[in-house]
Order: structure tokens, then C-alpha cells, then sequence
């Protein structure tokens, strides 16, 4: 469907209030049968998003200030606003350079992923049970935006953050969020093919949300993903060429207490398929998620063997 703005088009003047056009938008989003998953689940929610973006207001106003009439110049910029969501099928994330991740925001545009791990909520109980002291050096690798590196520094004031990843514009982004949140002195961005610019150094936390989409889920992905930075989703047949490598090298940069925390998503099958002799943990989420398993540096080191047999050229 397309949504083209005309000075008499009628919904101006048929749409008067906030809610109106919220309403108005819900329903556009559901004729053209959009995907959401990048920060909300529902064409509602998403209207509120996108509208009071627009509006330059916050979504906790909504309820508030649903019957205010909006003004013809507010009228134009959201329809064009509303529009582009159905046309190009774009994630609202992208079209606000706005996410949510761990009750924090973030910048974000299509250089990164929008943030929507389960992490998150390992992160609010600080990986509880999962360490068993305060962790004094984290790494996140394949940070991204920066969303769990810096999140993990607000729940550990005291730790030292190094944010790895490949792709210098994840980085950049990065930048640009950990200056946001005035983390400069605690989260260090790093450009680095996994652990190969940080060989050397030891961490008492590894936390990893690597690329792990298998090829048949790439081929089937919705539109949205598109627009999403391609090196951050896929990984081969079974999405986990990048998994057995970190698998293979964790224990060597972990502390002797130390602990891997790793996402793999609906790739959590091919896991337990290449790896039938590994008791993984696999993470039991109260907030919705899944596919999250951790392993300490003494179950990495007892089943080395296996890891560095099953790491595939990439």
C-alpha cells in the first residue's frame, strides 16, 4: 500500500487527536502486515512509539495526552513518518535512531542491531547465580551498539568494559553511546576479529551475542532485517561458525573463576546437536527469551578437546 501525503488529503482533517492518529496507524501497520520484533511486538505499541517520537514527547505521556489535537505541520511530519514504517518497511528503531535495552536508551541506526537481547535481564540481577564475586573485568564481544558493555559497566561501577567488535561502524555507534552515557573512562571500544586484539588479557566475564541466524532463517527473514547490518545476523548453515570459535577460546581468556555467557537464539538446537556431550545451561527467563547459555572456564577447559574439533573455517 502506499501513503502518499496530498494538501487535501482527508484523514488531516478526519485525524485530529493523538490517539487518533495513533489509532490511525495501528491499523495501517496491520493492512500492510509489518514485522515487529525490534523493540515492540504489537502494531499498537509501535503507533505509540513512532507518534509521540514524532511529537517529541515521551511514550509515558500517551495516556496523558491522547485527546490533545495536533497542529497541521505535526500532521504532515507524521504521516511522512508513519508512511516510511509502511513503505519501507524500516524498523522504528532506525526511523527514531532510538532503543531501548536493560531500562536504558541508546542511539541506534543501520551500522548495528537493534538491541532487544534477553540479556538484559541477566544483567538487572547482575548474572546472579551465575558469578560468584564482583566481576572486575568484563568483555563484551560483538558489542554492536555498545548496549550490553554499557550496561553491564551500570550494573558494575567498578569493572573495567571492553567492547570488541569487527566492524569499525558498530563501533563508531558504540562511540557514540558510551560517550552518551559519560562511560569513556569504563567502556573501551575495541576493534578486534573476536578475541584477537585481546589475546593476552583475562576477564572474569565473557558476554557474547554474536551473529547466529542459521541460512534457512536468513533466506526467510522479514523485510525489517534487511535494513539490519547483514555480519551481525548470519553464520553459516547452522549459525554457529562463530559460536565454535568463541566455544574454542573462551577458557583462555577467562579468569579461573570466570564465566561465558553466550546467545544463541533459535540456533540453541544446532548447539545442542553439534555439541550432544556439553552440558550446557541453558538460561530460564522470566521476561520472555531464550536460546542464552552460560558455561564456567572449568566446563570450557573440560570439554577443550571437543571445541577445537569442531571449529569450521569462516
Amino acid at each position: 500500500m502506499s501513503l502518499t501525503p496530498e494538501p487535501t488529503n482527508p484523514i488531516y482533517s478526519q485525524l485530529t487527536t493523538i490517539e487518533d492518529w495513533t489509532r490511525w496507524a495501528a491499523s495501517e501497520f496491520n493492512r500492510a502486515d509489518l514485522f515487529f520484533g525490534h523493540g515492540t511486538d504489537n502494531a499498537w505499541d509501535e503507533a505509540i512509539k513512532l507518534v509521540m517520537f514524532a511529537l517529541a514527547l515521551p511514550s509515558e505521556l500517551f495516556d496523558a495526552s491522547k485527546n490533545a489535537k495536533l497542529l497541521a505541520q505535526e500532521k504532515q511530519e507524521l504521516f511522512e513518518l508513519i508512511a516510511r514504517r509502511v513503505e519501507e518497511q524500516i524498523p522504528a528503531a532506525y526511523l527514531t535512531n532510538q532503543a531501548n535495552f536493560a531500562g536504558l536508551s541508546f542511539y541506534v541506526d543501520e551500522r548495528v542491531l537493534v538491541p532487544r537481547s534477553p540479556i538484559a535481564e541477566l544483567i538487572d540481577n547482575k548474572f546472579l547465580p551465575y558469578l560468584s564475586e564482583q566481576p572486575s573485568r568484563i568483555l563484551d564481544l560483538c558489542t554492536g551498539s555498545g548496549c550490553i558493555a554499557i550496561a553491564c559497566a551500570y550494573a558494575f561501577p567498578e569493572a573495567e568494559v571492553d567492547a570488541l567488535d569487527l566492524s569499525v561502524d558498530a563501533l563508531n555507534v558504540a562511540q557514540i553511546n558510551i560517550e552518551g552515557h559519560g562511560l569513556m573512562a569504563q567502556v573501551i571500544p575495541i576493534q578486534s576479529d573476536l578475541f584477537a586484539s585481546v589475546a593476552q588479557e583475562k576477564y572474569d566475564l565473557i558476554v557474547t551475542n554474536p551473529p547466529y541466524v542459521d541460512q534457512e532463517d536468513v533466506d526467510s527473514l522479514p523485510a525489517e532485517f534487511t535494513h539490519e547490518p547483514e555480519m551481525g545476523l548470519g553464520s553459516g548453515h547452522d549459525g554457529l561458525d562463530i559460536t565454535r570459535e568463541i566455544l574454542a577460546k573462551a577458557a583462555s581468556q577467562l579468569t579461573d573463576t570466570g564465566v561465558l555467557v553466550c546467545e544463541v537464539g533459535n540456533s540453541q538446537i544446532h548447539v545442542e546437536a553439534a555439541y550432544p556431550e556439553v552440558p550446557f545451561h541453558w538460561v530460564e527467563f522470566t521476561r520472555g527469551g531464550h536460546g542464552v547459555f552460560v558455561l564456567t572456564k572449568a566446563q570450557l577447559e573440560e570439554y577443550q578437546e571437543i571445541f577445537n574439533q569442531r571449529v569450521v573455517a569462516r
